[in-house]
């Protein structure tokens, strides 16, 4: 039987949320597994593989005084999971330039269309209101090789953004 759930929480962002919930979750004998949790535009979201017996509404309501107090909006979905088979990336590709519509959409076709199985992205906009600069750094895996990804790259700075691909090495053990 698989006992994972994905726990999102979403709220503005304010001292202890990531505490308390790991608090209730652990007095609740839940195990927790892999996270991401980050601050986006003033709120802060907690994407987190927990592993428990119990249902989504027992872990729901083991949750209640924290996300009431806090105000959060939660969600828990139970997923198939497995630990410790993670693909390592190859590749780090940073995409900069003026903030305009469809710089992920256009950017991340490319590198579909090239073979490049992104691992992770993150993206921020810096500058000013009045001109704003997009930035995004992805990791990723160039399953059709790096001339592949380097095409993509090109076409991509051709749509008018700045666009630097580098090799990846991670150190194992």
């Amino acid at each position: 039987m698989n006992d994972w759930k994905m726990l999102t929480l979403v709220g503005q962002d304010q001292p202890g949320i990531v505490a308390r919930i790991t608090t209730a979750l652990y007095e609740a004998g839940a195990q927790l597994g892999e996270a991401s949790m980050m601050r986006l535009g003033g709120n802060f979201t907690i994407m987190l593989m927990v592993k428990s017996g119990q249902s989504i509404e027992e872990l729901t309501q083991c949750l209640r005084p924290v996300v009431q107090d806090m105000n959060l909006t939660i969600s828990f979905q139970s997923i198939e999971a497995s630990l410790h088979q993670h693909e390592i990336p190859d590749s780090i590709i940073t995409v900069y330039g003026a903030d305009r519509p469809g710089i992920v959409a256009k950017t991340t076709t490319a590198l579909l269309e090239a073979g490049y199985n992104i691992t992770d992205l993150d993206s921020d906009v810096a500058g000013s209101e009045a001109e704003p600069i997009y930035i995004m750094q992805i990791e990723g895996i160039a399953t059709q090789g790096m001339a592949a990804v380097e095409k993509a790259v090109e076409q991509i700075k051709a749509d008018g953004v700045n666009v630097d691909l580098a090799p990846l090495d991670v150190m194992i053990g």
